[in-house]
């Protein structure tokens, strides 16, 4: 049995199923080995709410269940909202890729665009001859 899961081993392998099936072996194994690094960081009960909101919205990636992860750690500390039930047949929620999310926070970049004008000199060296050099000639 896989530490730390408790009787939720069932949600992990579907999960891991679906990632497998999206994703191909390698990168749904991949994935699946982020999930279960997220307890770590992560109590258990939030890695469970962010493996079943990620499978039921259908992003099969470790950066979605970390995202849901932590959603669920955040209302858990926030006072109750009433919020309304979802209308049957409404599609599930959003889940926001944790890329996206890291971009649309990430403050301006104000530096200079780099400058490859030193390298110029490096296409100027011609030949004795007066030819241009070909690349890996010696001049």
């Amino acid at each position: 049995m896989v530490v730390g899961l408790g009787g939720h081993l069932v949600l992990l392998l579907r999960t891991a199923a679906a990632a497998v099936r999206a994703h191909g072996d390698a990168e749904g194994t991949r994935a699946l080995i982020e999930v279960l690094l997220l307890g770590r960081h992560l109590p258990h009960e939030h890695i469970v709410a962010g493996l079943a909101t990620a499978l039921r919205a259908g992003a099969l990636t470790a950066d979605a269940v970390a995202l849901e992860a932590r959603k669920a750690a955040q209302t858990e500390d926030e006072p109750a909202v009433d919020v309304p039930a979802p209308r049957p047949g409404a599609g599930s929620g959003t889940v926001t890729f944790l890329h996206e999310w890291k971009l649309n926070h990430l403050p301006p970049d104000t530096r200079p665009l780099p400058s490859v004008t030193h390298y110029d000199q490096l296409l100027r060296h011609r030949r004795a001859g007066g030819g241009d050099l070909r690349e890996g000639e010696v001049p």
